[in-house]
């Protein structure tokens, strides 16, 4: 098994390695997917020295942490597995978010079975629940702790005042929020905050939820739940292809692939910065592995953030409903 890069997340004693695994598009999220192909993904994974793991309760509700938790046998003590609580499934309509300090221990208990698994290494809360105080839903996941369950607290699309406010708390080490060349501005306020306050940054969706793989090149290659996003659809869709294109000819210059120049990008923000790209196959996992051999001036850097400014992509990056949901 190969080393990988470490990076800390937090200053509470967790590392992980520097590209994980997003584990979100393993069950049905951009398409189908055959459990064992995932499992075995996911297990190659572990072998080239992925320790970092990502999912939720959310996806496939329930089905993907039982997916994470049978590849995950015999290599446990292998894996840094994070998962998140807090959304909740209501038939036609978005999602809805539950906070209370009740359904915290209810919804980690589940996740646990689920996992086949006594500890999680990394339990976010999913979304922020506006109705209950943050104070009250970490003093809950900070309970977690105690009792041996959870090992460290993060939260995921919370604003820079909610992080503080939970910080106080109990130590959050690590927040997880879109962050791409194609989502910026309010992940960049947030990652100031978590830098202050000593807290790690995690990125998903660092490729732009495919964009920058190079594979999305007309409207005709969205054929998944990505048809519903704002990028995607024809209004904006031809702007953002367009952005993407810079990033193509950066990646020729440098001759590696579009989706490694922007994972290399993502980690060229800070030590404190981690992405977990997601995907169903072993040959993207290797490419995106890549990234780390892809080593880049500060000029570099400069170059590909100006190729794309902050604030120029085109469209919301979920539908509305979503967007009521982030940066709380």
């Amino acid at each position: 098994m190969e080393k990988l890069a470490r990076r800390a997340l937090g200053t509470q004693g967790l590392s992980v390695t520097s590209i994980g695994l997003g584990c979100m598009s393993l069950s049905g999220t951009y398409g189908a997917a055959d459990d064992a192909q995932s499992e075995d993904l996911i297990r190659r994974a572990v072998e080239l020295g992925i320790d970092h793991l990502d999912s939720s309760d959310m996806y496939g509700w329930g089905h993907n942490e039982e997916l994470v938790g049978r590849a995950i046998k015999g290599v446990r003590d292998r894996v840094v597995l994070a998962t998140k609580f807090g959304q909740v499934r209501r038939e036609g309509q978005a999602n809805g978010v539950d906070g209370r300090p009740q359904y915290v221990r209810r919804a980690c208990e589940a996740s646990l079975q689920r996992l086949g698994v006594d500890l999680i290494d990394l339990y976010y809360q999913h979304r922020v629940d506006p109705s209950v105080p943050i104070e009250e839903t970490v003093g809950a996941m900070s309970r977690l702790v105690e009792e041996g369950k959870v090992r460290f607290l993060g939260l995921s699309e919370a604003k820079p005042d909610t992080i503080r406010r939970a910080h106080q708390v109990h130590p959050i080490s690590a927040v997880q929020t879109e962050y791409s060349l194609l989502y910026r501005t309010e992940a960049e306020e947030t990652r100031q905050t978590t830098r202050q306050l000593g807290i790690g940054f995690v990125s998903y969706a660092p490729l732009g939820r495919g964009f920058f793989t190079g594979s999305i090149k007309s409207l005709a290659d969205v054929g998944d739940r990505r048809a519903a996003h704002p990028r995607f659809q024809a209004e904006n869709f031809a702007h953002n292809r367009a952005l993407v294109a810079r990033i193509e000819k950066l990646a020729a210059d440098k001759g590696c692939t579009p989706a490694q120049i922007t994972l290399a990008w993502v980690l060229a923000q800070g030590p404190d910065v981690v992405a977990i790209p997601g995907t169903r196959f072993v040959e993207r996992l290797v490419q995106n592995l890549g990234a780390l051999k892809v080593a880049l001036t500060p000029e570099e850097v400069a170059r590909i953030s100006a190729a794309v400014p902050a604030g120029t992509a085109a469209g919301q990056r979920y539908p509305t409903a979503g967007m009521q949901a982030v940066y709380l």
